[in-house]
């Protein structure tokens, strides 16, 4: 039987969740209502109480404050119950009314693939805090929220499970949308990063590694992928890092000053590349899409020859000195990773774009970026490979692939012993 959790504060929202537990009851789903309200007594009982909760969170069942750190203790204890659950297979979807931190901390915990629906009055905005890498549907819905709305949530993420649970018995479709692997026998989940230039050697590294027995997500290396890649990773949903494409880290320069976004990541998720490091992960890393800065059109670039024109701008070629400050940043952040890693150079190019004859081609930028990266990871355990190749050859792709396979199959021996 499908299990659907349905998580929220139940003294705003206990009635509708009631409705919503004996509507999947009547789909032939079982529900486990677990609350995360602070404030009122619950308007229904719950199956995971909020003292469960807090006590899942290390802190004291008893404490009822409503101090700021009561959100924060719920997040901690939603998405410590949500692991507890899924290892016990006793999570097949989960549904959510609202979108609040504990919302969004319980459903980050949760690998891809488990079904997840929230209903929100928001949902055509910022509905909710980030919640990491997970595949959430969002509903909008009008407050209050009507019967009809509950009942279609209710359909369908009891559909949604019901799938998980018949892909699980049957073995899943072959194939699927991994080459070489079955999805209803996923092996450890590696996150992967991409970009449009870096996809096919992106793609090559994907097909090997669904051959090796591995589960690979795949990540955009925009603002809002490279927050997804970096919760999960730090959250321990990853297994190992293929983070290949690092073009999130070049494509806001601003006016030839290399910086990260004016803000860190909200709720305390990790800068890039700070994600594996921080959960102790093997990765390799690769500088894909390093060679691409994006600028407005209006903006005046006299001393820059390399650029391409698209519908969001001007993409730039960043210059020697930006490339070489791009290294660097490379270089001290791999240095802190706690895990083996390996860092991966093709020689040739770092995306379609600086491909020799490329629009972005710039062998001095391409050497500058290069050096500073030996340089910061002089005397450190990350292992440098160097390939007379592009970004896209196939080779190389394949080439991180194998590595990390090979780091993942000696760390889990190391682990064990």
């Amino acid at each position: 039987m499908p299990v659907v959790v349905l998580i929220g504060m139940l003294d705003a929202r206990g009635l509708e969740h009631a409705w919503i537990r004996d509507r999947l009851k009547t789909s032939g789903a079982e529900a486990i209502l677990v609350d995360t309200g602070v404030r009122d007594v619950p308007r229904v009982t719950p199956d995971i109480t909020r003292e469960e909760v807090r006590r899942a969170a290390g802190a004291d069942p008893a404490d009822r404050t409503r101090r700021d750190g009561a959100a924060a203790t719920m997040a901690r204890g939603a998405a410590e119950i949500a692991r507890r659950l899924h290892r016990a297979g006793r999570i097949h979807g989960v549904l959510a009314l609202g979108g609040g931190s504990a919302t969004a901390a319980a459903l980050a915990a949760l690998p891809p693939g488990v079904p997840k629906l929230v209903i929100s009055g928001l949902a055509s905005g910022d509905a909710m805090p980030p919640a990491g890498g997970s595949d959430i549907a969002l509903m909008y819905a009008a407050e209050p929220v009507s019967a009809r709305v509950l009942a279609g949530a209710a359909d369908a993420i009891a559909g949604m499970a019901a799938g998980a649970v018949a892909g699980r018995a049957s073995g899943g479709a072959s194939g699927g949308d991994r080459p070489g692997a079955d999805p209803g026998t996923a092996g450890p989940l590696v996150g992967a990063t991409l970009a449009s230039g870096t996809a096919p050697g992106v793609h090559a590294a994907r097909e090997l590694l669904g051959i090796l027995g591995y589960e690979v997500a795949v990540f955009r290396a925009t603002a809002a992928g490279r927050r997804s890649y970096e919760a999960m990773a730090a959250g321990g949903t990853l297994a190992a890092a293929l983070d290949a494409t690092l073009a999130d880290l070049s494509i806001d320069l601003p006016g030839g000053l290399i910086t990260e976004p004016p803000t860190r990541p909200p709720t305390g998720l990790p800068g890039r590349l700070e994600g594996a490091a921080r959960s102790g992960i093997p990765q390799v890393v690769s500088l894909g899409g390093l060679d691409v800065a994006r600028f407005a059109a209006a903006v005046p670039l006299p001393a820059r020859r390399a650029r391409v024109r698209d519908r969001a701008g001007v993409l730039v070629r960043p210059t020697p000195a930006e490339s070489a400050d791009l290294g660097r940043r490379v270089a001290a952040r791999l240095r802190e990773a706690a895990a083996p890693a390996a860092l991966f150079v093709p020689l040739r190019g770092l995306s379609t774009l600086s491909a020799p004859g490329g629009p972005l081609h710039d062998p001095a930028s391409d050497a500058a970026l290069f050096a500073a990266v030996r340089e910061g990871l002089s005397g450190s355990a990350v292992a440098i490979h160097e390939m007379d190749t592009h970004f896209n050859d196939p080779a190389f792709g394949r080439a991180m692939a194998d590595r990390l396979h090979t780091i993942l199959s000696g760390f889990r021996v190391h682990a064990v012993s």
